[in-house]
């Protein structure tokens, strides 16, 4: 069988920018049997490089397996085995493909949401590591997105196996003008909303952690937030989607919500914790090749002309200090008639940026 090199690119990319693997690197390259072949690529580049690297494969209906039947106690049980191994790892390389993105709809989401508060230290130690997560062209993922296998794969290929290099220095030139501001003011159909960022740190999504990438994000100043928003595509999050989000801000706490669909789980999420209930960060997508939604954060994160907010925890890297077991990102799209306003100037006007190339 012919190997597609369009795989080889997506793996040399992976290995050789996004996590910079090296000599004696300990590596944990994750996935699933949908997404072997480029699993397979990423650890033979791997050992190239004299790299230590593991395999580890999750298997179809793992998780509702886990979730069907773990006891309060298997749910609330840490994984000391998996935080020594996170430890001692360099590098994770976490590619996921999927036979079944709903798997976990019909499953207690208060279940999901304590096992999530367990497992946040390994998260936080994980982050610690040179990681990316790349989301690959599974049957499963193409029928989300309404489209054929190979249409799928076209897509991905073509938002993922860009010049990094070259389109970071765009990147950079836009997180510079956001980065030199504080309060940022957003509006556009049934949204105006507002927050500060001062003190935080503006990132610009560069390739080196999500695959694709290509946006802007930061940490709001958690207790700034003021106004509503109402987000344009469903949002997804453990398996479930909620249409049709609205949320209303003030003094940073969201104060009223209601959705179209699964409003209960949203309430459910809001209530996690404490920081749940604020904003963790802001997001602006800017990859010239995601240019419509297909129900997968990972890419409609990064929608040419999209802002998303997410409630939850908010990155360190950016100086942020919320904390919350979730992390939900929610998607706007501001190409018909939506406007960013930076300490008071119209910088950003129908899905672009002004005054920049």
């Amino acid at each position: 069988m012919v190997k597609d090199p369009r795989i080889t690119k997506a793996a040399e990319i992976l290995v050789d920018y996004s996590t910079k693997i090296k000599k004696e690197d300990y590596v944990q390259v994750l996935g699933d049997p949908e997404s072997k072949e480029l699993m397979l690529e990423v650890y033979r580049l791997c050992m190239e490089r004299g790299a230590f690297p593991v395999l580890k494969v999750g298997l179809p209906g793992q998780s509702f397996i886990y979730y069907k039947y773990a006891s309060k106690e298997q749910i609330g049980k840490f994984p000391e085995l998996v935080m020594e191994e996170i430890k001692k790892t360099d590098a994770y390389i976490a590619i996921r493909g999927g036979s079944n993105s709903r798997e976990l709809t019909n499953i207690d989401p208060k279940k999901i949401s304590e096992r999530q508060k367990i497992l946040k230290p390994i998260q936080n130690e994980r982050l610690k590591k040179r990681w990316v997560l790349y989301d690959y062209p599974s049957p499963s993922l193409a029928q989300e997105a309404d489209m054929s296998t190979e249409e799928f794969e076209d897509f991905v290929f073509s938002a993922t196996n860009i010049d990094w290099k070259t389109f970071s220095k765009r990147l950079e030139s836009i997180k510079e003008i956001m980065q030199s501001g504080d309060e940022v003011h957003i509006t556009g159909e049934e949204t105006d909303i507002k927050f500060r960022t001062k003190g935080r740190k503006y990132i610009a999504g560069n390739g080196t952690h999500n695959m694709p990438d290509g946006e802007i994000f930061t940490a709001p100043v958690e207790t700034t937030t003021e106004g509503h928003i109402k987000f344009s595509y469903p949002a997804i999050y453990g398996g479930r989607e909620v249409d049709g989000v609205y949320l209303d801000f003030k003094k940073g706490n969201i104060m009223n919500f209601s959705a179209k669909k699964n409003e209960n789980f949203l309430k459910t999420m809001i209530e996690t914790d404490e920081g749940s209930k604020r904003l963790g960060e802001l997001g602006i997508g800017l990859n010239p090749m995601i240019k419509k939604p297909i129900k997968n954060i990972l890419f409609d994160e990064k929608l040419d002309g999209t802002i998303h907010l997410a409630i939850g925890s908010a990155y360190k890297e950016c100086n942020g200090v919320n904390e919350s077991s979730v992390h939900w990102d929610m998607i706007k799209d501001l190409k018909n008639n939506g406007k960013i306003f930076l300490d008071g100037k119209l910088i950003y006007k129908d899905g672009k940026f002004l005054n920049v190339k």
